[in-house]
């Protein structure tokens, strides 16, 4: 047991150490449009967490700036590979499921995902993610293709940490 009683965290597995930036809290600000809604900002908070196996789990949520209300929540795992690829699987609030696969550049700090399969879409054809650390901040792009529409932005945010992740006295920073 730690000094304050918490159960000490497990040590972070081989394969999520080369991602292990991300672990901890996030949060900012964003904005949205799609050709077909009218553009919007929101709030986000995103966590990454591990629990000593090979996947990284990822909880998201998003909310009204002007009265916090609920806006989106998605939740899944990510299980980046040592030759530099990721899976990444993620469920949404709104009971849309992606299933992605990418790449990504440890050094550089960049994940790049595509859409293997969107699931429970009745519109939703394609989503992209890149997902960026630079200067401590972590920003994304979303883009999305619908039946109407082609690939596109959708989604842009940044975010700064507000928990790091310790594990064993070692602080996981950017």
């Amino acid at each position: 047991m730690a000094e304050d009683g918490a159960k000490p965290s497990p040590a972070v597995h081989p394969a999520i150490a080369p991602l292990s930036y991300l672990l901890g809290s996030w949060k900012g600000q964003g904005e949205g449009g799609f050709p077909t809604i009218n553009s919007f900002s929101y709030g986000e908070q995103l966590h990454f967490s591990h629990s000593g196996k090979p996947v990284i789990a990822y909880t998201q949520k998003t909310w009204k700036l002007n009265s916090g209300e609920p806006m989106h929540a998605e939740s899944g795992f990510w299980r980046p590979k040592p030759d530099g690829t990721i899976e990444v699987v993620i469920a949404q609030s709104t009971g849309l499921v992606e299933v992605q696969k990418g790449t990504y550049n440890a050094e550089e700090k960049v994940i790049n995902l595509q859409t293997e399969l969107v699931g429970n879409a009745t519109k939703v054809k394609e989503i992209t993610r890149v997902f960026k650390l630079v200067d401590g901040e972590l920003s994304y792009e979303v883009q999305m293709a619908t039946n109407l529409n082609s690939l596109q932005p959708h989604l842009k945010a940044s975010l700064k940490r507000v928990k790091q992740y310790v594990v064993d006295k070692v602080k996981f920073t950017s």
